[in-house]
Formats: C-alpha cells, structure tokens, sequence
C-alpha cells in the first residue's frame, strides 16, 4: 500500500507496531494473480527467483489437484515462497521508492473529520499525535484501527483448529505428502533453512507440542518422520469476519483487518495485496488531483465482494479438510470424482482460489475486466497509471491520448475492440471501437 502511495507521488509513512519482523513465515504461497499484480510494477523477477513454482493446487485437500498449467496468465503456478522474504521484498520496494517506515510505533486511537485523521500513537519516546489526509488500517484481525474507527466485524468464531509446525525431519518424504483419513488431514512440505512445514487438522485440536504433533502426524500418515528440533510450533481456527465497511470516511481498511478465515489454499496474504493493489493507486490518485474523491467510493463495492467469495470458498474447503466422519469421507470422494470428471468445474475452482476470476461492476461490457495480459503487457503498468492500449495506434487515438495525458502502447489485444483504458492495476476501466467512443466512455470516469 504504501510503495503503491509512494509510486503515485504521495508521502505515506507506515507504522509499524513491531520493533522487529517475525522470523517466521504464516504464509508460503504467492498465488498467480499476485505475481502479476508484482509485474505490474517491475518486481516480480526476485520473487520468481526465490521461490518455487508448483504447478498445481488444491481445493480443500481433495486428492484431485487443480491444475494452473492452462489458465490465462504467464504466471500458471502457485510460488512457493516463505511470508518473511515477502515481507523483506516488499518493504525493500517501499523504501526505494522513499517510503518512512516507523517500527515500534502502535496505534492506539483515532479520530476524524472532514479535514482529515488524527493518530494517537505509542512510539519508543512515549504517546504522540500525528494527522493524515487518510488512513489505512492493514493492522490484521485483531486491528486497533478497524475498532477505533467503529467498523462493525461479523462473523462466526472458530469451532475447529488446525495446527503447525516448522520442524526438521529425520525421514521426510521423498515429495511434498498429503494424507487426509478418518484421524484427520497431514500436509507435510520443505521450506527455507532445511526444515519442513508439518500442518493440517485433528478432530482432538492438539495443543501445539513437539509430542502432541508427533503423535497426531503418526495418527494420520502412519509415521512421524522423526521429527525433531521445532522452530515455531502454533495452532489456528476456523473464525471467518468480514467487516460491514471496507471504508469508513477517510478510514479504509485492507488484508486481515479488513477479513479473517481459515488458511485453506493459502490465500490470505494474497487476498490482501491485491486489496492493497485496488486501493493504493486510488489514494494516490485522488491525493494528487488527477482524480476526484469518487474515486474512492469503489473500494467497497470492488473488494468487499471479494472478501464475502473469500469466506465462502474458505469455509467449504475448511468443511471438506475436516470431513473425517464416514459420511465426510464420502463427500470428499464425491467432491474429488466430481473434479476429475468435470475438467471445466477443476478449471472454474482453479480461477477462484487463484483469483484470477475477480471481476469489478462497470457499466461497460469489458470495464472491470482483468486483462489476460503478457509479462510485457503488465510492464507497461509500471508507472502506476492508468494506460491506454490499442490494436493500432490511429491518429485519432493518438490525440486522445495527448489530451488525456496517457501513455498510449500499440500491442495485441484479447477482446475484439479497437482500444481500451487500463487501470494502473490491470483491469479494464473504458473501452471503445473507435476513439470517440472511448472519449465518451472515458467522460464518464471519476477523473479530475
């Protein structure tokens, strides 16, 4: 959010309520609607370097896998690559681009009006006050900056538990290992630092122990892997909130503040840049005046829809990894037949929990469509506004684009129109088949 601030010429300052990062990383995959939201900015290649491609997913651990391999982006694999590289990559961009980053400073309280937010803050020198245009609460489920502002968070509290733990093995498995039976489900798969992730779930919710979790992974795949030696050992529940309000006045909220669910598919921490990417270049815009403040009021209506597909899915896979009963069991066969027998179904999973599917409200035909774009295409978003493409650079074209102030690039396109206007974060804002069609439609957008 901040980089994305910074790229549109605003001044955004992130505090930071940790004085130091976690050395552990929650989450392990970067979906393929978040590389390219990365390529969209020029930062995708460090994390392709570091990371692992799988080319495959799965839905509620079914044993039938979602195959990436064929759906519509130079991205078709899931990355595996720990939160705390992410989080280090990230905040590297951030800082190149001049963002003020303040580690051990906590929110803890705010108020508003029409001029704008008033931070009160916890810094290592003692409580402070601080005044912004906007805030962005990314402050995660339990955030101060969602109950400060009064934003309602409904939604049910856990009733089952899963657990973790980053451990080595003495006899790992030769590959990545799923097991799921009437004891529960297993995954076991290598991370950074020679180590492996040992998580899922049990119908007993073991407490988070090195011999509870050997006793349940012997439970459920027959062996323990002699495990050994524990560099972070938790548990997690099933709790899904969602808040009513994504923005409330010059409050907005974004990632886990904003919703909560069970970590099925990994998903969350994708989820959240990509709310991050819809509403960052916004800010930026409308902060320096190449749009109006209406702008702003498509946040909610964009990414709480997402987020309320997001407790959906989640929900069904978390009741599809503990269907451990016999009439469960049952439902998982179904379920995995079903995928297997219905390619298109595996296909329509697969855009879902990648993202790729996510399309915003617009009047016209292709606005809030995502761009099934190139990696070359996707660069030419780098400067964080909006663009137009065309098939053919015509004249007419041409002088739209001078008396827009756009960057107008000639390249193929997947829809059969002329030209089209693409947002800073891939999706279609105007399109038209001829250049005064697409002024028309550009008259229409909240531009200053």
């Amino acid at each position: 959010m901040a980089a994305e601030l910074a790229l549109g010429g605003g001044r955004p300052l992130v505090l930071e309520r940790a004085e130091q990062r976690s050395p552990h990383s929650k989450a392990l995959a970067i979906h393929p609607r978040t590389i390219e939201v990365l390529a969209m900015r020029g930062q995708e290649q460090a994390f392709l370097d570091g990371g692992l491609p799988v080319p495959d997913g799965h839905f509620g651990m079914l044993p039938a896998r979602l195959d990436f391999r064929g759906l519509a982006t130079p991205f078709p694999f899931t990355l595996a690559h720990p939160q705390l590289r992410t989080e280090e990559l990230l905040e590297q961009h951030a800082l190149v681009l001049g963002v003020v980053i303040r580690r051990g400073h906590q929110v803890s309280g705010l108020s508003q009006d029409e001029q704008g937010v008033t931070l009160r803050v916890s810094g290592p020198d003692g409580e402070y006050e601080i005044t912004a245009d906007h805030v962005v609460g990314a402050d995660g489920a339990g955030s101060t900056v969602r109950q400060a502002a009064g934003i309602d968070f409904p939604g049910t509290d856990s009733t089952v538990f899963g657990f973790l733990g980053d451990v080595e093995l003495a006899d790992p498995p030769e590959r990545p290992g799923f097991w799921h039976n009437e004891h529960g489900a297993l995954i076991v798969v290598p991370i950074p630092g020679g180590r492996y992730r040992v998580t899922g779930y049990a119908p007993s919710a073991p407490t988070p122990t090195l011999e509870s979790l050997r006793e349940t992974a012997k439970r459920i795949a027959g062996t323990d892997f002699g495990l050994h030696s524990p560099v972070w050992l938790s548990r997690f529940g099933n709790a899904t909130r969602l808040a009513a309000e994504y923005r409330k006045g010059r409050v907005f909220l974004a990632g886990d503040a904003a919703h909560m669910h069970f970590p099925a598919g990994g998903v969350g921490l994708n989820v959240g840049l990509q709310d991050a990417m819809n509403l960052g270049w916004k800010l930026a815009a409308v902060q320096r005046g190449w749009a109006n403040a209406a702008l702003l009021d498509t946040y909610h209506p964009e990414r709480h829809p997402v987020g309320v597909a997001l407790g959906e899915h989640t929900k069904a896979q978390t009741a599809l990894i503990t269907a451990t009963t016999e009439e469960g069991q049952s439902l998982r066969r179904f379920m995995a037949d079903l995928l297997r027998t219905h390619p298109d179904v595996a296909t329509a999973l697969a855009n879902t929990v990648t993202a790729l599917d996510v399309r915003y409200p617009g009047t016209h035909p292709l606005a809030g469509q995502r761009l099934p774009a190139t990696r070359e295409q996707l660069h030419l978003l780098r400067e964080g506004r909006p663009v137009l493409l065309a098939q053919e650079a015509s004249p007419a074209l041409k002088d739209l684009a001078t008396s827009a102030d756009l960057r107008l690039y000639e390249t193929e396109l997947p829809w059969p129109t002329a030209a089209v206007l693409m947002r800073p974060d891939g999706h279609a804002w105007a399109a038209g088949d001829t250049a005064g069609q697409l002024a028309d439609a550009i008259a229409e957008l909240p531009l200053a």
